[in-house]
């Protein structure tokens, strides 16, 4: 975090903070003491206010989710659908084993608080679920899934994910998180090759 400038961080902390306490319970003021920030620069930066600001953390969000697709396979030997699939899962298991249960997705968070009440974060939640379903998407498409079916797989997978983040912090358990990956990795296998 140090490599970045004020604006970035306050991006990066209004992301980490979303995920914690949802975007209605992020304070503008809050995210400038996280990110070590001056509380005058938010107007200077985000002169959009809090909406812009959580728009900006939201699409950071969805940039991270899919650029970590390309990390993930090139920590496979052998990539296929499941794996890729427990790894995706594995940084949430990995995260609340270790560090609890209090963080969820930032773009989660900021789609059931605002995405109804404010359009413009509901088209940034929009396209940030795009920026992580596409590099998934390509990836099954890589490993031999036809792209037919990639887009459908891909959405399946981080609805999945989603919706087991969600039991997880409810529950306090990472059971669901390991209930998919094992009920999706034969589905997820199964569609290499299909109708070649």
């Amino acid at each position: 975090m140090s490599e970045r400038g004020p604006r970035e961080r306050m991006v990066f902390s209004a992301a980490q903070l979303i995920r914690r306490d949802g975007a209605v319970s992020t304070g503008m003021r809050e995210v400038a003491a996280h990110a070590g920030a001056p509380r005058g620069s938010l107007q200077h930066y985000f002169p959009g206010g809090k909406e812009q600001l959580v728009n900006e953390a939201v699409g950071w969000a969805g940039r991270y989710a899919g650029r970590r697709i390309a990390r993930f396979l090139a920590a496979l030997d052998e990539p296929t659908p499941s794996r890729l699939f427990a790894q995706m899962v594995r940084q949430w298991t990995d995260e609340y084993e270790t560090s609890g249960f209090a963080g969820g997705c930032p773009v989660a968070a900021a789609t059931v608080d605002w995405a109804e009440s404010v359009p413009s974060t509901r088209e940034a939640v929009a396209a940030a679920f795009e920026a992580w379903t596409g590099p998934v998407a390509r990836a099954l498409t890589d490993m031999g899934v036809p792209e037919e079916r990639s887009g459908s797989l891909a959405t399946l997978m981080i609805s999945a994910l989603e919706g087991a983040i969600l039991i997880a912090r409810a529950e306090r358990d990472v059971r669901a998180l390991t209930t998919v990956t094992r009920e999706l990795g034969p589905l997820l296998d199964g569609a290499v090759g299909e109708g070649g």
